[in-house]
């Protein structure tokens, strides 16, 4: 319990942190997108508490920013492939046979490519080809959530199909259907129950991944496209003068340790519950 709690802290704090950068911003006088060339790699101060970055722009808010973007494409992303992959989980244990083949299939198959480039390449493809507007921050996140899910659900389906067709192998799943209780109800009241731990550890957990996946991409100038800020491209930004200005670069480093920190908090609290 108390690694649940000290990751949940952790979260929240990243939460509203986020929720407050505007906040912020306005109480500091800040537009976060706003350069001020003369006063690039400034030094903390009650005018930037953590410092400016290349652009002279307030890294404090900058990085609170930041964590909207990460924060929500993580759990968004974690949210669609737990949904998906339970789905298709309970179903390939529920109908057995071609269903459940055809699934696991395709999941193996997922499984089996070269995750990251894979991701680079998909990342690199234009937002118009699947209908979302150009160099918009909202548009990249929705392209970088769908390119994750694509692959984020497998290791959720398989989770659940493990977990489902244990449950539907007992002996009151047995009895019961002998009785005709309908298949529905048995989805219902037994099999999504017993599957709320496991999914709940590897939701988790996803979290952290696709946080990674997303400021792995963004580094690459394939994720979130600069003026819109994330922990990914302010590391970009910073990487060249990481020497002569550390803390630009130290700030999102440190901001992705407590969001994956956090989420493998939870999730340990989670699987010793």
């Amino acid at each position: 319990m108390t690694r649940l709690r000290l990751g949940l802290l952790l979260l929240g704090l990243l939460a509203a942190g986020a929720l407050a950068a505007p906040l912020l911003g306005l109480w500091l006088g800040h537009d976060s997108g706003a350069p001020d060339l003369f006063n690039r790699y400034a030094a903390p101060s009650a005018a930037h508490p953590l410092g400016t970055d290349d652009l002279g722009r307030d890294l404090l808010t900058r990085l609170l920013e930041g964590a909207r973007v990460s924060l929500a494409v993580g759990i968004a992303t974690a949210l669609a492939a737990a949904l998906i992959g339970t789905a298709a989980g309970i179903l390939a244990a529920w109908r057995g046979g071609f269903v459940e083949a055809l699934i696991m299939r395709l999941a193996d198959g997922l499984l089996a490519l070269p995750a990251l480039p894979l991701l680079v390449v998909l990342a690199a493809v234009d937002p118009a080809v699947i209908g979302l507007p150009r160099g918009e921050a909202v548009s990249d996140m929705a392209r970088i959530i769908i390119i994750l899910t694509l692959f984020g659900w497998v290791g959720v389906a398989r989770l659940a199909r493990a977990a489902a067709l244990s449950v539907l192998a007992r002996d009151h799943i047995r009895a019961a259907r002998a009785l005709g209780v309908t298949e529905a109800r048995l989805l219902r009241r037994h099999v999504l129950p017993a599957l709320a731990a496991p999914v709940s550890v590897a939701t988790a957990l996803a979290v952290a991944g696709a946080i990674l996946a997303e400021s792995t991409l963004s580094f690459l100038g394939l994720g979130i496209a600069p003026p819109a800020p994330s922990w990914g491209n302010m590391l970009a930004n910073a990487q060249e003068l990481v020497f002569s200005a550390p803390m630009a670069a130290v700030w999102p480093g440190l901001a992705i340790l407590a969001a994956v920190a956090g989420c493998t908090l939870v999730a340990d609290g989670l699987r010793a519950r």
